[in-house]
């Protein structure tokens, strides 16, 4: 990422012998959403296995899906799917780590994505969650690096904001079911540097 926290390709080592990886891409993007509950129940949202559930899981068949939530500084979660597209099937793979957590206010973590065994990126997560006149707002900021990227990487941002954006509306679900007033804001830092 460059100065101004624009999206930026990592330089490839032409020292290197046989056929070099796609250079990796790296950005950002913020979500802010709005509840109409106190903060400690939208923490709950990440920190209650049973709430968490809820509205974290792969995209795939619920007979194929795995979870397993371990909410502690040093733990992790981790999930995994079958995705099937015609006759096309993906295994998707999730694994985290948190890295801080302050009660009702802040979780800090890493994760991976895999499909069929192959690492496509790896990401940092700040969520934040402050008091708001009518509730709460959670501020969802990811860095990302996309290690095997689609093309221009273009699609993979979208992919990731829009895989975001249903699991964010799945949390406001799960603990603000009648009250969800909505993303408010969304911004992201796109741009390339060969």
């Amino acid at each position: 990422m460059d100065a101004a926290g624009q999206v930026t390709r990592a330089e490839t080592d032409s020292s290197s012998t046989g056929d070099a990886p796609p250079p990796a891409l790296h950005g950002s993007f913020s979500l802010d959403l709005d509840f109409t509950v106190a903060r400690a129940e939208v923490f709950r949202g990440f920190a209650d296995p049973s709430v968490r559930r809820r509205w974290f899981r792969l995209p795939g068949r619920s007979s194929t899906a795995e979870h397993e939530l371990d909410f502690r500084v040093g733990g992790g979660e981790s999930a995994r799917n079958v995705f099937v597209n015609g006759d096309t099937e993906e295994h998707l793979a999730y694994r985290s780590r948190f890295l801080d957590i302050v009660p009702d206010f802040r979780v800090l973590y890493v994760y991976e994505a895999e499909v069929d065994g192959s690492r496509r990126w790896v990401s940092l997560v700040t969520v934040e969650l402050a008091d708001d006149p009518v509730g709460s707002r959670l501020t969802w900021t990811e860095q990302f690096t996309w290690l095997v990227p689609t093309g221009d990487g273009s699609q993979d941002l979208a992919h990731l904001r829009g895989g975001t954006r249903l699991q964010l509306n799945g949390l406001s679900a799960a603990v603000n079911p009648d009250r969800h007033r909505g993303l408010r804001r969304a911004t992201t830092s796109v741009s390339r540097d060969h």
